[in-house]
């Protein structure tokens, strides 16, 4: 990114249990940007997808495509720089190749579901900035029982660990722009002032040059 120039979208990725949205709250607050969490209250797949998923799945993750989409539309129309909790991103490379091969998603569906997320994302700029949070299982499960979220109760390892292995294959061919991954075994920014200041000065290098 060009120096002096103000970052527009900053991203932030990572498992069920990362840190995503804690950290999201903290950077912003920090960097006075607008945080933009994800809408799980007016999703209207949701229940449905629960009772019955290979009828719903395609649906739901349409449905996530365009929120997603509309997400970063917005973020380019205003002024301020935007910090963004889960990416659209892991949709297309995590959640749906993980509901395909659980066979809870066609593969015709998968197909169309992920060529129509292509020509989508060459159409939107990607963010100046993605945050990778990168967590053992163990670390995942410690974080989720903490907050105790009664729906997220029954999640199986074997399911975060299948994510787990989605994740690593997209951050490591990611190549869309500027990436940052914080190793979320180590540095534990929710209860360390010094661990968030570590992530904070990683920020300001890579997005404003300085070190």
């Amino acid at each position: 990114m060009a120096k002096g120039k103000k970052p527009k979208h900053i991203a932030i990725a990572g498992n069920i249990g990362a840190g995503k949205t804690t950290l999201t709250e903290m950077l912003s607050k920090h960097y006075k940007w607008i945080p933009q969490f994800e809408d799980v209250d007016h999703n209207p797949y949701l229940n449905d997808f629960y009772e019955d998923m290979p009828r719903w799945s395609f649906n739901l993750q349409i449905f996530f495509l365009n929120s997603r989409i509309n997400q970063i539309l917005d973020i380019h129309r205003g002024t301020e720089t935007v910090i963004q909790d889960r990416t659209i991103y892991e949709d297309a490379h995590i959640f749906a190749p993980n509901l395909h091969e659980m066979q809870l998603m066609s593969k015709r569906d998968f197909d169309n579901y992920f060529l129509f997320f292509q020509t989508l994302k060459s159409m939107v700029q990607p963010p100046d900035l993605l945050i990778y949070l990168q967590a053992s299982v163990p670390t995942l499960v410690g974080q989720i029982q903490k907050r105790g979220r009664e729906y997220e109760e029954n999640i199986r390892l074997d399911y975060l660990k299948r994510l787990n292995d989605f994740y690593a294959k997209w951050i490591g061919a990611y190549q869309e722009g500027p990436l940052l991954v914080i190793d979320v075994d180590k540095n534990k920014f929710a209860e360390k002032e010094e661990d968030l200041g570590e992530i904070i000065s990683k920020v300001d290098a890579q997005l404003f040059g300085l070190f």
